[in-house]
């Protein structure tokens, strides 16, 4: 089990007292990992939902849960897990828990991850859809479905005709839709997703946009597809689930694009066409430095170096772009090979605007005492957060290369003073 835990002598609490996690999950096909707390109402509500589906699923396959408790001391946690049939992490093993928390970027409770006990595979981060869908077991061990399958056949074309999908989009880049019409935030976002697919069109054909439609019925989904000059994917609420989980889609409106192969080139669509409203830097690979207005999205998932220098000259701006560069370009390499989009986000806030002032303000940064500041968020950590000092003899206040990378080895090697959010 040390693939699920990096360790073999790790305990588990069951039923039946302390047993090692090996012998606990040995002959497991899946195992759930289950982020709840006592003091969370949705997860109160939710567990009962979930033990009354583990006890039928448990009973006939090789299926097992395991508690990972946010509670906030060891009585709630140990009053909390006697309501549950499953197993649970000790609650003195908090490192593990944050490590697994960040691993699996758990940014909301109640959360179940599905594994595969034997290889780590994760094969739905949204485990509550499901297994409310299945609460019987009977689609176990839900493999993950491929691509083609989740898509089907056919779209919906701006008359209402169905077109064959793989024709239609043969060599182009994909770009994936989420949206519905009782969300404001998307009845916002459309029209100018609208304007920039037109401006995109006036200048190339090797792309298509698609609605995957969260609405709640047909009739909404077909009155707000007529707002839109792209096509769509048949309204199927299974399908919308399916592909929200496959694309670990947290909130609508999101954007998701792909290359004429299917890879995933960003999630963050969204944010991208925002700060590109013609598109022209479609399809918006991930850049080793984005500006925070790009890198918003990211912040509550991935720890992110922020320089704030909104004040600056245009010469000292410059610079620190070329400070961040390298270890930037190191650090999306070093994602791609573990099959992350990047372990650390970088990020500049050459102008002033609210995101950079709410970072100011979180961090307790007066923009009127320093012209440039260097923080690193730790959300995912509880909401931990860093702050750049400069050399204590003055010499140089300027962010370089040199700092920038002595700045986040001494996050990683834990040597920071830690900060903590609000």
């Amino acid at each position: 089990m040390d693939v699920l835990f990096g360790s073999t002598d790790l305990k588990l609490l069951g039923p039946g007292g302390a047993t090692t996690a090996v012998s606990a999950l040995a002959g497991k096909e899946v195992v759930a990992l289950y982020f709840s707390a006592h003091w969370c109402p949705p997860c109160r509500s939710f567990t009962p939902k979930l033990a009354a589906a583990y006890k039928t699923i448990a009973a006939a396959k090789p299926f097992e849960i395991v508690f990972i408790s946010s509670d906030k001391d060891e009585t709630q946690f140990a009053a909390y897990h006697q309501e549950m049939p499953w197993l649970a992490l000790p609650f003195a093993e908090r490192d593990l828990k944050k490590k697994l928390s960040k691993q699996f970027k758990v940014s909301g409770i109640p959360a179940l991850i599905l594994l595969d006990a034997k290889t780590g595979q994760v094969l739905s981060k949204d485990g509550r859809s499901v297994i409310m869908g299945d609460t019987a077991g009977e689609q176990f061990p839900w493999a993950p479905k491929s691509l083609d399958d989740l898509l089907g056949e056919v779209l919906i074309n701006g008359a209402g005709a169905e077109v064959n999908r793989a024709t239609t989009l043969a060599g182009k880049h994909l770009a994936l839709y989420f949206s519905a019409h009782w969300c404001p935030p998307c009845k916002r976002f459309t029209p100018e997703l609208a304007k920039t697919y037109q401006a995109m069109k006036a200048r190339r054909q090797d792309f298509e946009l698609v609605f995957v439609s969260g609405d709640r019925n047909e009739a909404a989904f077909t009155s707000y597809f007529k707002e839109m000059p792209w096509l769509a994917l048949p309204y199927d609420e299974e399908r919308y689930q399916a592909l929200s989980s496959h694309f670990e889609v947290e909130g609508i409106p999101t954007l998701v694009v792909l290359s004429p192969e299917g890879t995933v080139i960003t999630t963050k669509g969204r944010a991208a066409a925002a700060a590109d409203f013609e598109g022209h830097d479609f399809p918006w690979p991930k850049k080793p430095v984005s500006s925070l207005e790009e890198a918003s999205g990211e912040l509550n998932e991935t720890p992110s170096l922020i320089i704030l220098c909104e004040q600056c000259s245009v010469s000292e701006k410059t610079a620190i772009a070329e400070a961040l560069t390298a270890p930037a370009q190191e650090a999306l390499i070093a994602g791609a090979a573990d099959g992350a989009e990047q372990h650390l986000v970088f990020a500049t806030a050459n102008e002033q605007g609210s995101i950079a002032d709410q970072v100011r303000k979180l961090c307790k940064l007066d923009a009127s005492t320093a012209t440039v500041s260097m923080v690193l968020l730790d959300i995912p950590d509880e909401g931990a957060f860093y702050v750049w000092e400069p050399p204590a003899d003055g010499a140089t206040t300027a962010i370089t290369e040199d700092s920038v990378r002595q700045f986040t080895a001494a996050y990683k090697n834990k040597t920071l003073v830690r900060h903590q959010l609000g």
